[in-house]
């Protein structure tokens, strides 16, 4: 069980579910044998510079629903955040977005050189697999932890994360419609927060009908994270940003507003966030957190 007051809200955890994940992805880092000096630096500064931590939280709020220990989410949480920055390290490169700030710092080829980032992104994304295969919390029960691996590769690969980045420069300069644009989103972006939200479910050996629940929220939500992504495009500066705000109206990419319009978007994102929250009906009263984060999704500003 998670030990905790009943009165504590989600916002009261906040603080140290982040503590927590950043002491284990410092340990999962720092603790990376014979690793060349520039690379390791290059991963520690790609992973521990910053960020929201969004998908481990989604983790770690998801397995309150099941009561299950954070201590078995805590590699969990590491394993989807070293994905999460070995995504951003590539999705910066020049051959993809061509950016040069990244969380209010240089992107990680600035601040060392094109093919240091690209080896350090290779060698988070393995690491975040070691993490899990390795872990004696979550070897505890092998089947689980066949699965929980296998859940995070699916979302990763050539089906998912992968070949939603694929598709996303493909549609750069072109015309695309609506569902094209949301296939490319739920694979790029959608699929690593619904891995985040569906794992603690694996872990818990919730039933069938419970994991499909879960699915779906997390599909949409995911979604909602995106559009949110793009409207901030439109909505703020670089400095609030901490990345080049813009960049996607220079690259003629495909983006919610692009095609739907400001509004359009908007629209679309509040659809598909009470959509969400009626999965969170059906999952009972433990879903508190998972309101939280997804209210902080959809109301974000950077």
């Amino acid at each position: 069980m998670i030990a905790r007051a009943p009165e504590q809200t989600f916002a009261d955890r906040l603080e140290h579910y982040r503590s927590r994940v950043d002491a284990e992805l410092e340990q999962v880092v720092a603790g990376a044998k014979d690793v060349p000096a520039r690379l390791h630096d290059a991963m520690t500064y790609s992973v521990l510079g910053g960020g929201k931590r969004i998908r481990p939280l989604l983790a770690y709020a998801s397995a309150e629903l099941f009561e299950l220990d954070e201590s078995l989410i805590d590699p969990v949480a590491a394993a989807v955040e070293l994905v999460h920055a070995y995504s951003l390290v590539h999705d910066d490169l020049p051959a993809m977005d061509d950016d040069d700030l990244r969380r209010g710092r240089a992107t990680t080829h600035r601040q060392f050189d094109e093919a240091t980032a690209i080896l350090a992104g290779d060698a988070l994304q393995a690491l975040a697999f070691e993490v899990l295969t390795n872990d004696v919390r979550l070897g505890k029960n092998p089947s689980t932890q066949i699965q929980t691996t296998r859940r995070l590769a699916s979302a990763i690969g050539p089906s998912g994360m992968a070949g939603g980045q694929a598709m996303d420069i493909a549609a750069e300069g072109a015309r695309i419609d609506e569902k094209t644009l949301e296939d490319i989103h739920r694979r790029k972006t959608g699929e690593l927060i619904r891995a985040s939200i569906a794992i603690p479910g694996i872990l818990a050996s919730t039933s069938r009908e419970i994991s499909m629940e879960l699915e779906a929220f997390g599909s949409d939500i995911g979604l909602v994270f995106q559009i949110r992504d793009d409207l901030l495009e439109v909505e703020q500066d670089t400095a609030t940003l901490g990345k080049n705000a813009g960049s996607d109206e220079e690259k003629e990419k495909a983006t919610y507003p692009s095609i739907l319009g400001v509004k359009g978007a908007e629209n679309r994102a509040s659809e598909l966030y009470s959509r969400a929250m009626q999965k969170l009906e059906n999952l009972g009263t433990r879903s508190e957190g998972l309101r939280w984060v997804s209210d902080y999704i959809i109301n974000r500003s950077n």
